[in-house]
């Protein structure tokens, strides 16, 4: 694969690949294994881009904008200004409505808007782990979409791995190691 200039390139898989480490890539073509995830494996390169949905770009956008320290700071001159302004309206129920009318507005479109990030970062992180149980040996593959389960399901698994991690400290407080691949 050749070098690329991940800012100069196109929005491709082939350039988000670019942008993985070139150790982890340099390992998997030494071990002839496939270098893209089996999901992906045979798909176009040209078809897999990144998101292009207008709100999908809206909502980030000003997720990350709502965010930032400027955007609190532009809030609070907003109350602030309301609050100066009180006396010239003598504290009265129009000048009220005004600022709960406001926020109200804001917090009923924002909530939309973080949820739309938040969910496709979490989307995007179960994936993410998806592959590492996928590429680590000896990791449990039926945990690929646990979040899929149902509550029981989930609970007996969640159960399981907190018998584990009490066995893990027990060993600690014994001197033993927390180490190692029990089975589960």
């Amino acid at each position: 694969m050749k070098s690329h200039n991940a800012v100069g390139c196109a929005v491709t898989l082939e350039c988000l690949l670019v942008q993985t480490s070139d150790r982890v890539m340099e390992n998997e073509l030494a071990n002839d294994r496939p270098y893209l995830p089996v999901i992906i494996q045979g798909a176009d390169m040209e078809t897999i881009t990144k998101q292009t949905s207008l709100f999908g770009r809206f909502a980030k956008k000003i997720a990350r904008a709502s965010g930032h320290p400027r955007s609190f700071a532009i809030a609070l001159l907003t109350i602030i200004s309301w609050a100066v302004i009180g006396p010239l309206y003598h504290f009265s129920d129009t000048w009220q409505l005004v600022i709960n009318t406001s926020t109200t507005i804001v917090t009923f479109l924002m909530v939309f808007l973080i949820q739309n990030t938040q969910n496709r970062d979490s989307e995007a992180m179960h994936l993410k782990l998806d592959e590492l149980i996928r590429a680590i040996g000896g990791a449990h593959n039926a945990l690929l979409d646990v979040e899929e389960l149902n509550e029981n399901d989930f609970a007996l698994i969640r159960v399981r791995y907190a018998e584990l991690a009490r066995s893990a400290r027990a060993d600690l407080q014994r001197g033993g190691r927390d180490t190692g691949n029990p089975e589960v």
